[in-house]
């Protein structure tokens, strides 16, 4: 798809329906994120979600998702302490989860884990830039890449992890003269988030695109839909026409019983 020109869609999912509604309606390829942690768990950050929550997540997107392409995020902690220990719980992600690949957030210093799961055949993209898991180090969810210095170590980054193995780089809150700086020099697809147009692809959390977010909204967080509105619509009817009770309806939504049937009932229960 980059070769050729094509511009690459990613949509989150985390479970069956949502990892369906991928499948169905045209994404490219599904991400299970570990954006789960707040938009499905109330959790206040990603770093809260342990690994056999994203195995469960994971594992319910690939029973809809079949004809994406899976990635799973690693969750908080799952890849830092050793690239043996990121293989265990990559491995634990494809065989248990049903991904197809991995995800992790981090620099350079990624490069020998990138190395070592590629080498087994577990296919990895790296999420630079702003990256979610190290917010509090980052000083909040801050652009990233805005100064020259910055943003040479972000080309810098991606260079090597390209080079480590990598089979895409996701850009998250940079410049967009530098995403598409970043794009020209790698041979890999790039993914943007907050990265701007000229990246090879897009990636938009389920939540964000479809207006059911309740918390903050990011700039480049397009609502494609307005979920919200139609939840508030659907449980607020409901809960009226049960008050009033013109739910259910006797003819159309409740089933018959034969007038005999009934009267033998009543029979049987005097006896």
């Amino acid at each position: 798809m980059r070769h050729a020109g094509t511009p690459i869609a990613i949509v989150t999912a985390y479970d069956f329906p949502t990892g369906r509604a991928c499948d169905l309606y045209g994404a490219d390829m599904t991400l299970c994120g570990d954006s789960l942690g707040q938009v499905c768990l109330g959790y206040d950050s990603t770093t809260r979600l342990t690994m056999d929550e994203m195995v469960h997540h994971c594992r319910a997107v690939s029973r809809g998702s079949k004809n994406p392409f899976l990635i799973a995020d690693m969750p908080f902690g799952a890849y830092y302490t050793s690239p043996e220990d990121a293989l265990r719980n990559a491995i634990r992600l494809v065989q248990d989860g049903g991904a197809e690949g991995v995800k992790m957030e981090g620099g350079e210093e990624l490069a020998p884990t990138v190395r070592k799961l590629t080498s087994v055949g577990i296919p990895v993209i790296v999420h630079m830039g702003l990256t979610p898991q190290r917010h509090t180090s980052l000083s909040g969810y801050r652009v990233q890449g805005k100064d020259a210095q910055s943003a040479l170590s972000v080309l810098r980054t991606a260079l090597t992890l390209e080079s480590a193995g990598a089979f895409s780089i996701l850009l998250e809150a940079i410049p967009h003269l530098l995403a598409t700086h970043i794009t020209n020099r790698l041979s890999v697809p790039t993914i943007g988030i907050g990265a701007g147009p000229g990246t090879n692809g897009q990636v938009l959390v389920w939540d964000d695109l479809m207006g059911t977010w309740h918390g903050h909204k990011a700039k480049f967080a397009r609502r494609f839909a307005d979920g919200q509105a139609e939840e508030k619509k659907g449980v607020t009817c409901f809960v009226i026409a049960v008050k009033e009770r013109s739910f259910p309806d006797l003819t159309s939504e409740s089933y018959e019983m034969a007038q005999s049937e009934w009267e033998r009932f009543l029979e049987a229960e005097k006896s």
